[in-house]
């Protein structure tokens, strides 16, 4: 799949809006990512994760592991294409934590997957509960890195498109300075 495919399903399940948003991140942002539109498309969604999963063709992956609640679709769909086992991560105590009896066994390579990554955060988060249970992470996979290339995890992260859309700290956010109202989209029905 090219770029502009992946990109014209996205306009066309709705995932790309347009606005003022704060992000998971506190920053704010013109245009917010909603991939979780694309995964209520069976069809959409096993052709872009088995797009994203032949990425890591060749790789080793015992398991793929995913934060709640962009990474469960995501992660499910990766791992199946993958022929892999899959868990997700929550938060728990305020951290990423595996529960409902998921765990990463010491030694095991996990491929991490995030809808959109933006600062990395969530990622870095489950990649913690992740070397604490023992497991080797292998790569990070995204549909969309969103940061225009500039997160870095140590491991190689192949994102199916990267788009460079530009965040700001409340305190720089011309759409605050212009008293656009601020949405928070993961809670908004949108």
């Amino acid at each position: 799949m090219t770029q502009d495919e992946i990109i014209k399903i996205f306009e066309d399940t709705g995932v790309i809006l347009r606005g003022h948003f704060r992000l998971t991140s506190g920053r704010h942002s013109d245009t917010f990512l909603q991939c979780s539109q694309v995964m209520q498309y069976p069809k959409h969604a096993a052709r872009i994760c088995g797009e994203l999963a032949r990425l890591f063709d060749g790789s080793q992956v015992d398991l793929v592991a995913g934060p709640a609640m962009g990474g469960i679709v995501l992660a499910y769909e990766v791992a199946r294409s993958l022929g892999a086992r899959t868990i997700f991560a929550e938060k728990e105590n305020g951290k990423m934590a595996f529960r409902r009896g998921f765990a990463v066994r010491p030694g095991e390579s996990v491929l991490l997957v995030e809808d959109a990554v933006s600062t990395g955060g969530s990622v870095n988060e489950v990649a913690e509960a992740v070397a604490q249970a023992g497991g080797r992470i292998t790569g990070v996979g995204a549909l969309v890195d969103r940061s225009g290339g500039k997160v870095a995890f140590g491991v190689p992260f192949k994102p199916l498109i990267t788009m460079d859309i530009r965040s700001y700290s409340p305190a720089e956010c011309p759409m605050c300075r212009d008293g656009v109202p601020v949405t928070l989209p993961k809670s908004a029905q949108v």
